[in-house]
């Protein structure tokens, strides 16, 4: 017997309604979803809000503490706001003058820190250095201080800091600097001689790797000094630019208080001792009598021959970073024959050789 036709419709029908029914209802649904998770997120926002003011207040709470403490401290004198940056240069006697300032800290009532960046990395990120400035100039109770490390030169008027630190550095010439290194990543130094060096196992000589062209010893192996000098300009670690030894140059002549050369070290103390008493009273005497002032001397050196010298000297890395050492001793001779007298071994520092006079008006 066959349907009737009016009975498949009405079938049909409901069929249809149900299933409209159950995409109104899933419908509903979904922008019932939707606005629940829409409030929820409204809630995140303003909650996120809500402990961003508690943060910012909590920060200025104690912005405001610390300057209210700085307020009741007492001002420090000139001396004691002394800041001093070594930021110095791998393998030029830095560890044995570092020493120096460690044995004289406590008593000449100074603080000692080392800057330890991530791989001794000489280059900071822009937002470390605003940090490292920051650290510098605000650190109260390390002042004065006495900061070293492995790190780029840093100009703190970048900054818009108040004060700036006094620089001081030693420079070597490139190729006895770069021997010494070269042996160091070998066989380490007699300062921790149980330390494994990164290349310790590498029998090779300097001369042999310089003749086979090896990359620990090729020409751009040399270009450190300059960048140290010239600073966090990207030019400056490009071997070899012009534009980077100019630069370095104008800082070391401008930025720097006292820049020393390691074969004329105890110059260098004798000339800061009378500049920097503060620093380092008595450090000459501690050099010459100290049992840690040549503390470091590097392992296993072998002096390369003529003909190794001879090829290095070809490179034109070779020669700008020489002419920047040669400035640089150049400058510190010129200092040191304003500053001391030799006579029979022994430096001498000269006294004061200016006064004041024609002084008005009159003091009754």
């Amino acid at each position: 017997m066959l349907a009737d036709p009016s009975d498949c419709l009405m079938g049909l029908l409901r069929i249809i309604m149900s299933l409209k029914f159950q995409l109104l209802a899933l419908l509903a649904f979904g922008v019932a979803v939707f606005l629940i998770e829409n409030q929820i997120q409204k809630l995140e926002e303003s909650r996120t809000k809500l402990e961003r003011t508690i943060a910012i207040h909590e920060v200025a709470e104690v912005d405001q503490h610390h300057t209210d403490i700085r307020r009741e401290l007492p001002a420090l004198s000139p001396d004691d706001e002394m800041v001093i940056i070594y930021n110095r240069v791998p393998k030029t006697a830095s560890t044995s003058f570092t020493n120096i300032a460690y044995d004289l800290c406590a008593q000449n009532n100074f603080h000692v820190l080392h800057i330890n960046t991530t791989k001794n990395n000489p280059v900071m990120s822009l937002q470390d250095q605003v940090r490292f400035v920051q650290n510098v100039t605000s650190w109260r109770e390390m002042k004065p201080g006495f900061y070293h490390g492995h790190v780029a030169y840093l100009d703190f008027s970048k900054y818009g800091a108040k004060g700036k630190p006094l620089y001081i550095n030693v420079v070597r010439d490139p190729i006895e600097r770069l021997v010494s290194y070269y042996y160091f990543l070998r066989f380490g130094d007699d300062y921790r001689p149980g330390l494994r060096r990164r290349k310790q196992g590498d029998k090779k000589t300097f001369d042999e790797c310089v003749s086979s062209g090896g990359s620990d010893c090729a020409p751009e192996k040399l270009w450190l000094q300059i960048p140290f000098f010239c600073g966090h300009h990207s030019e400056c670690w490009n071997a070899g630019s012009i534009w980077a030894l100019e630069q370095a140059k104008y800082n070391l002549v401008n930025e720097y208080l006292l820049v020393g050369v390691t074969e004329e070290l105890e110059d260098f103390i004798v000339i800061l001792e009378a500049a920097l008493p503060r620093f380092f009273k008595g450090a000459t005497e501690h050099y010459k009598t100290g049992k840690k002032s040549h503390l470091r001397k590097t392992t296993e050196k072998k002096p390369p021959t003529k003909e190794t010298i001879a090829k290095l000297q070809q490179s034109d890395i070779w020669k700008i970073e020489n002419e920047f050492y040669e400035f640089a001793l150049e400058q510190f001779q010129f200092v040191r024959a304003h500053a001391v007298r030799e006579k029979d071994g022994e430096l001498y520092v000269l006294a004061q050789s200016f006064f004041y006079e024609k002084i008005y008006p009159k003091v009754s």
